[in-house]
């Protein structure tokens, strides 16, 4: 019997997913087969999903996995319609991060709307591109936007070794998918990786102008681009955005 395409790519996902684990610098949880505590809940429909135990998440089958992989990332981002190689790449970003996020990521390497969702005009332009530059570039330069925005969230000093092998291995076995001997390894630039590794840090990095321009008016250093803003007013704000982002990033990942 031959194996759907799902089945392959599915394959190679769970290859690095594992089994369960519940990391407390995990923002996901407790996970088992890559499915988050959240997760599984909602696919039980089960809410809150904290009313889940963690003992379910446990004790999940491969076959329910499956399940939900196919419904909730495989059709989400219409891998089946994608050319063999693209699909295993957009499909585990998917799953690591957010089909919404994977989708978006590859829409911005085509020059299309960012809408994250995979229509007619993204599938037009996946073709376009493959044939003007070879679906192994594109590929390529998908896992290093991927890279980029891994670089960016908070928890890469502790699963950043483990993130990177991650995109590596997929990047080659997608690769091989695709059939082709093109070069993996793209020619983003190494400015464009920097300016999206930082812009998941932007609201970070005005705070901490904000906030070293208040100090630096206490101690009697004049900024004449920041007249009429006084050092207390400036240090506040800052304080106020850090913890306002802080707390909601906290309430996003509850909700």
């Amino acid at each position: 019997m031959t194996r759907s395409r799902f089945d392959i790519c599915l394959d190679e996902v769970l290859r690095h997913e594992g089994g369960y684990a519940d990391h407390p610098s995990d923002p996901g949880g407790a996970t088992n087969l890559g499915i988050t505590h959240k997760t599984l809940a909602r696919w039980r429909r089960i809410s809150p999903w904290w009313k889940l135990p963690k003992s379910a998440v446990m004790e999940l089958q491969r076959s329910e996995a499956a399940k939900i992989y196919r419904a909730s990332y495989w059709d989400r981002v219409h891998a089946g319609q994608l050319p063999y190689g693209l699909d295993l790449a957009l499909f585990d970003f998917a799953v690591n991060s957010g089909p919404d996020r994977a989708i978006r990521t590859l829409q911005a390497e085509l020059g299309v709307a960012t809408d994250g969702q995979v229509g007619p005009l993204t599938l037009d332009a996946i073709d376009a591109y493959a044939d003007r530059k070879g679906l192994g570039t594109l590929i390529g330069a998908f896992c290093d936007r991927r890279l980029a925005f891994l670089h960016r969230l908070p928890t890469f000093a502790t699963f950043g070794r483990g993130w990177t092998a991650r995109v590596a291995a997929v990047r080659k076995a997608a690769i091989a998918s695709a059939g082709t001997t093109a070069n993996p390894q793209t020619k983003i630039s190494q400015w464009r990786l920097l300016m999206d590794m930082l812009n998941g840090y932007k609201t970070y990095l005005v705070a901490a102008f904000m906030l070293l321009a208040g100090v630096a008016q206490v101690l009697g250093i004049d900024l004449p681009a920041l007249d009429g803003g006084s050092a207390g007013h400036l240090i506040m704000e800052a304080l106020a955005v850090l913890f306002l982002r802080k707390g909601l990033k906290a309430d996003i990942e509850r909700a």
